[in-house]
């Protein structure tokens, strides 16, 4: 089954899921590209995304498995598709025969926390000491209601880094599936046992997802 990579940056963030999946299905027609169809009384196009973004969340690798009704020179095929998506939107590469998805395991994100007054003090260090810690439980939705989750087993690797007087950056490499830890549970856990590091803003981007052994995900 093809395979396409692509990004959402810029105002495509505040895209839902389901109206991604709505505008990746409109430029495959205007592009002239058939999606097949699954058979039964409800065909529908044959598309799907792995790991689906939270509204509001940019990310540099997407990763979507597609059917087509006729072969297509896949090298061709970005171009075609970003002619005609919404900006924000982009395809960056189709191929044949990734990886099998049950062999996605690791997430890349950054989360950019903004502080319009400046950085605390001692903020950087004290984010540092609080994912150091031998167990954090944070409360999350869960889909019987609120449960609370130890998220540290689920955090392999972080960083904690003050790139300007009003901005921290923590880049952290979390658990993808099986279990999934959501990168925004990571400022959760900064607003519940560190008040006083609550930023005034606070952006996330994905920057990679990865396999078993840390390789970018194909």
């Amino acid at each position: 089954m093809p395979r396409m990579r692509f990004s959402k940056t810029g105002n495509a963030v505040w895209i839902s899921h389901l109206d991604l999946m709505r505008a990746l299905q409109r430029g495959f027609r205007r592009a002239g590209v058939l999606l097949k169809h699954s058979q039964g009384f409800t065909p529908h196009p044959v598309l799907s995304i792995a790991l689906p973004l939270s509204v509001g969340v940019s990310s540099d690798y997407e990763i979507a498995d597609f059917e087509l009704d006729a072969p297509t020179d896949l090298a061709a095929l970005p171009a075609r598709l970003n002619a005609a998506l919404p900006k924000g939107i982009e395809i960056l590469e189709c191929y044949e025969d990734g990886e099998k998805l049950k062999h996605l395991k690791w997430l890349e994100a950054r989360l950019t926390l903004i502080y319009d007054a400046g950085v605390p003090a001692q903020a950087a260090d004290q984010i540092r000491t609080l994912f150091a810690r031998p167990s954090l439980e944070v409360e999350k939705h869960g889909k019987n209601g609120p449960v609370t989750v130890d998220i540290l087993p689920m955090l392999h690797a972080y960083s904690v880094t003050q790139p300007d007087e009003t901005t921290l950056a923590l880049t952290a490499t979390v658990s993808a599936q099986n279990p999934t830890l959501n990168p925004l549970l990571l400022l959760t856990a900064i607003e519940a046992e560190l008040p006083a590091c609550k930023p005034d803003f606070t952006r996330c981007h994905r920057i990679q997802i990865m396999n078993e052994a840390f390789h970018a995900f194909r």
